[in-house]
């Protein structure tokens, strides 16, 4: 076998390692949202949630769950565009942990209007690469009118996650980055990052009287909250306070 030969067989070997090393998704994007909202919709269930001291903990859980599920590093970084590559790599950890915890803190407060409103899968479509999948659902509310919502995932740590939520076609992040790239302009990463962290804090100290029902229907209701919040006056109040 001459050294040409012998070469080509090398890396056609090195390819198949490769293929093969390579983990395989433990499920789908569907069955992996759909157990997450599960997951969500069985704890907002349980009669304990109805006690106001054993609901903090229930929160928490609710979180954590939603922490897991979606990627707030590529929410951040596509929120906040094309300005994200001139963060330091500390700027941007700094940014997508302080964003994330002034999103949860802000509004996981505001599933309690969940009512039972029902979520269908009505179907699903895959990039031409297949690493990234839009999967469509129908939030039926108690009055009957149905909202269409989707879910923007991709496969990251052996899992699939969420990176954006469309409801009725308008995107979570496109909401959002135009109110950070104002900020940006006139603001260095740091003073951002710390006003969001001030937020944050103000939030968490005095916490926020206001559900939304009609809003509490999407992860189970933490996605869509972020979402209604940004469209109603308490949430673009809410939003001007980082301004």
């Amino acid at each position: 076998m001459d050294f040409r030969l012998r070469f080509q067989c090398v890396v056609l070997l090195l390819f198949f390692a490769v293929l093969l090393a390579k983990p395989a998704l433990a499920e789908t994007a569907k069955e992996s949202l759909d157990s997450s909202l599960v997951a969500v919709l069985d704890i907002l269930k349980r009669p304990e949630y109805a006690d106001p001291v054993k609901r903090k903990a229930l929160r928490e859980d609710i979180a954590r769950i939603v922490r897991k599920k979606f990627d707030f590093y590529e929410f951040s970084t596509r929120t906040v565009g094309q300005q994200w590559q001139s963060f330091s790599q500390k700027q941007k950890n700094d940014f997508a942990d302080a964003f994330a915890n002034l999103l949860i803190s802000t509004y996981v407060s505001k599933i309690d209007g969940y009512n039972g409103e029902q979520i269908v899968f009505t179907g699903e479509k895959a990039s031409s690469k297949g690493d990234r999948v839009e999967i469509m659902t129908v939030v039926t509310m108690k009055s009957g009118k149905k909202i269409p919502v989707n879910y923007r995932m991709l496969p990251k740590d052996g899992t699939w996650k969420v990176y954006d939520v469309l409801i009725e076609n308008i995107s979570l992040v496109k909401n959002y980055r135009t109110q950070f790239q104002d900020l940006l302009k006139t603001k260095s990463p740091e003073e951002v990052i710390d006003r969001i962290r001030a937020r944050t804090l103000e939030v968490q100290e005095h916490g926020n009287e206001k559900k939304w029902a009609a809003c509490a229907v999407v992860f189970s209701p933490v996605f869509s909250s972020f979402f209604c919040a940004s469209r109603t006056r308490e949430g673009r109040a809410a939003r001007r306070t980082l301004a």
